[in-house]
């Protein structure tokens, strides 16, 4: 029993942990402006170029150029963008759909 209960409670923590990091979103006034930069030349043959994100480091939202991957088969690339709530802007990261 007590395996049991010692494992549950991992569980329960675990998941309120995960559930907590999810729903966490940092808010600014104002959208930060996005840097301009020239985009490299692709170093393969269908490379597909991931847009630059914007993360949330040391208090503030920095910005990390975008870069090329290899195409993912049957996926769309989301760019991510800015959101605007009552509680003021929150970046959405992009993703592979």
């Amino acid at each position: 029993m007590k395996t049991l209960s010692k494992f549950g409670m991992i569980a329960a923590i675990a998941g309120s942990l995960f559930l907590s990091s999810c729903a966490s979103e940092t808010y600014v006034a104002d959208q930060p402006v996005e840097p301009v930069y020239a985009r490299p030349v692709a170093p393969y043959a269908n490379a597909y170029w991931v847009p630059g994100e914007w993360i949330y480091r040391g208090n503030r939202y920095v910005y990390r150029n975008g870069y090329y991957v290899r195409p993912r088969a049957n996926r769309v690339y989301v760019q991510g963008s800015w959101v605007h709530t009552s509680r003021g802007y929150a970046w959405r990261k992009g993703h592979w759909r």
